[in-house]
C-alpha cells in the first residue's frame, strides 16, 4: 500500500486501460480502426469540416457503448481516495467517459473532453450535457447562432483542456500516480517528467507503459485489482 500523508499533494492520471476494464474499447488496441476508418480520420477538425455526419456517427456509437458501462474497482478506489484527501488530490483523466463521476469523484479534470457534452463550433456558448445523441442525428444539430453542435472532445490537432490547472497541480504534487496509460499520447506522456525531483512516481496498469523508466515503481496488473490495494481502498466483498 502506498504511504500517503496528510501533507502529500497527489496527482493521479488515468488512461484508457482503466475504462477498458469497464467494457469501453481502447481504439488504439484494435489497430485504431472503426468501420475501416482510422480514428484520426473521424476525430479531427479536418474530419469535422469534411464530413460532420460521419463524425457524429462515430461519437454516437461511442456514447452508446459508454452509456452501458459501469465503474470498476479502480474508479471506486480513486473516488474513496478523493473523499479522504479532498483538495489534496488532483484527478486528471485522458478518458472522455463519465465513469469517475459515476463512482463518486467530483473533482475530475477531463483533459480530452467529455463524451456526454456538446458545444457550438462557432460561438462561446458553454459546453452542455447532451445524452440524447445515441443514434446519428437525422439533421446535424445546430446552435441558435447558426453554428454546428459538435462533441465536446479534444480532437487530434487541438489543445487539451485545463492545461493551466494541470501544470499547476504537477508543480505542487509530491506523489504522481499514472493508471492504465500507454505513456505514448502527448502531452500526458510527459507529465511524469514534469514533477519535481523529490516527488514519488508510481505506475499501475496491465502493461508496462512506453515511459516506464520515468517511474520509481511500476505495479503491473489490472487496475481494478492493483489500485484498491495500492491506495488502501479495497471494496468490501
Amino acid at each position: 500500500m502506498l504511504a500517503i500523508s496528510p501533507t502529500d499533494r497527489v496527482f493521479v492520471l488515468t488512461g484508457a486501460g482503466v475504462s477498458a476494464e469497464s467494457g469501453i474499447p481502447t481504439f488504439r488496441g484494435v489497430n485504431g480502426l472503426w468501420r475501416n476508418y482510422r480514428i484520426e480520420e473521424v476525430a479531427s477538425p479536418h474530419a469535422w469540416r469534411h464530413d460532420p455526419r460521419l463524425v457524429w456517427e462515430f461519437y454516437s456509437m461511442r456514447r452508446r457503448v459508454a452509456s452501458a458501462a459501469k465503474p470498476n474497482p479502480a474508479h471506486i478506489a480513486l473516488a474513496k481516495l478523493e473523499q479522504r484527501l479532498g483538495d489534496c488530490l488532483f484527478l486528471c483523466t485522458q478518458n472522455v467517459d463519465d465513469l469517475h463521476e459515476q463512482a463518486g469523484s467530483v473533482r475530475v479534470a477531463h483533459m480530452h473532453g467529455e463524451l456526454f457534452k456538446s458545444r457550438c463550433d462557432r460561438c462561446s456558448r458553454p459546453p452542455f450535457h447532451d445524452t440524447n445523441t445515441y443514434d446519428p442525428p437525422v439533421d446535424l444539430p445546430q446552435c441558435e447562432c447558426g453554428g454546428r453542435i459538435r462533441p465536446h472532445i479534444c480532437w487530434f490537432g487541438e489543445v487539451p483542456f485545463d492545461l493551466d490547472r494541470i501544470h499547476a497541480a504537477l508543480d505542487a504534487c509530491t506523489l504522481f500516480v499514472a493508471v492504465g496509460t500507454s505513456g505514448v499520447v502527448e502531452p500526458a506522456a510527459s507529465f511524469v517528467a514534469q514533477v519535481s525531483g523529490g516527488a514519488r512516481t508510481v505506475y499501475a496498469g496491465p502493461e508496462s507503459p512506453a515511459n516506464a523508466s520515468s517511474f520509481t515503481k511500476c505495479y503491473l496488473g489490472k487496475a481494478g485489482e492493483v489500485l484498491p490495494d495500492l491506495l488502501g481502498a479495497k471494496c468490501a466483498s
